[in-house]
């Protein structure tokens, strides 16, 4: 009996170490070809992104793939149309904000008082050595619009691959459920199709949530920062609705830079502008919150911030657009154990 347990402990350490080995190869495999998977994960997204749009064009009866590419042109005519009425705007902005706030900030009394802050900084440089750092990042992001396309999305050749892949999925029906039948176990396929139905479903709401509300909260603050005669009104609206991506931190982040500009100009003034931004935080938290994401469902508020910060720290700009479906996913899964735990639990009981 002692030989049999004996042989029994050597054949599971066996099955474990052969176990550990595939799985080590396979995640060696996916560190190997991680630049590919990227591309995947994030075609996969975006064909997840765009078919709201393509149903909806479905039910006025247009076939599958014309309205696929209907959608893909406009997506690019409205991203080349931005560059002329936003994106160089912008940027002269950045630059200018960059160039001239510190100096105004530096030349008022009430923040350069012997012994402030701000004294301290402005003698050790700080104000004209952020300046030129934020310029020479600004100045890096002009060399071309499809030059800096391609350097967010991994490269040129990246790039072709996502447009490629992920209009190839979004023009197959159901052509995501498609690809995860190709790569799933068999035993395990109908969960993962299922999870990934249930997830996706929670990202689309959780992304038209979001736009919408960043384009309300843009469109009010722009309403805001032109009648106290702030400039960069634009800019700073754009800001405040792409930073409405943050939960929680997001709106205060955006406030920030809105409040320093109206401190250049006046005391008053900046402090004008940081009740502003107050009361549309109240307004959007009561309000715009409840009514705009009130169908977001199982995607929190810390899950998203944590998924946003590690996605950006591991692959920069294609872990932002990765971030909250990962999250999504993750929170599905922990779900679904839970869900299990609680039935065996019931069950023992």
């Amino acid at each position: 009996m002692k030989d049999s347990g004996s042989e029994l402990r050597v054949h599971l350490t066996s099955g474990a170490i052969i176990r550990l080995v595939v799985w080590g190869a396979f995640f060696w495999l996916l560190y190997f070809i991680r630049d590919l998977v990227l591309v995947v994960l994030v075609s996969v997204v975006i064909a997840s992104a765009v078919e709201p749009a393509v149903r909806w064009f479905g039910r006025w009866r247009l076939p599958r793939t014309p309205a696929v590419l209907i959608v893909y042109l406009l997506a690019f005519a409205l991203l080349f149309s931005s560059v002329p009425l936003f994106f160089i705007p912008v940027f002269g902005d950045l630059v200018e904000i960059s160039a001239t706030l510190p100096e105004k900030l530096g030349a008022l009394p009430i923040l350069t008082a012997p012994g402030g802050f701000f004294s301290n900084l402005s003698r050790l440089n700080y104000f004209s050595t952020f300046s030129a750092d934020v310029q020479g990042a600004l100045f890096g992001l002009s060399r071309g619009f499809l030059t800096t396309l391609s350097v967010i999305f991994g490269g040129f050749f990246s790039f072709i691959m996502i447009v490629v892949i992920s209009f190839y999925l979004a023009v197959q029906d159901d052509g995501i459920g498609n690809f995860l039948r190709l790569i799933s176990p068999a035993s395990r396929e109908k969960y993962i199709i299922d999870l990934w139905h249930r997830s996706e479903k929670k990202i689309g709401r959780w992304m038209q949530g979001q736009l919408l509300l960043g384009l309300l909260v843009g469109v009010i603050v722009y309403l805001g920062l032109t009648v106290l005669h702030i400039d960069y009104a634009l800019t700073l609206a754009l800001m405040a609705a792409g930073f409405e991506l943050i939960p929680v931190f997001g709106p205060i982040l955006a406030s920030a830079p809105a409040i320093l500009i109206g401190l250049s100009d006046s005391v008053a003034r900046g402090l004008l502008v940081a009740g502003l931004y107050l009361i549309i935080q109240q307004f959007e938290n009561h309000l715009l919150y409840p009514l705009v994401v009130r169908k977001i469902v199982g995607v929190p508020a810390i899950a998203v911030i944590l998924s946003l910060i590690i996605g950006a720290k591991l692959v920069g700009f294609l872990g932002l657009i990765l971030a909250v479906p990962a999250a999504t996913v993750l929170m599905e899964l922990l779900s679904d154990f839970e869900q299990r735990k609680k039935i065996g639990a019931a069950a023992n009981a």
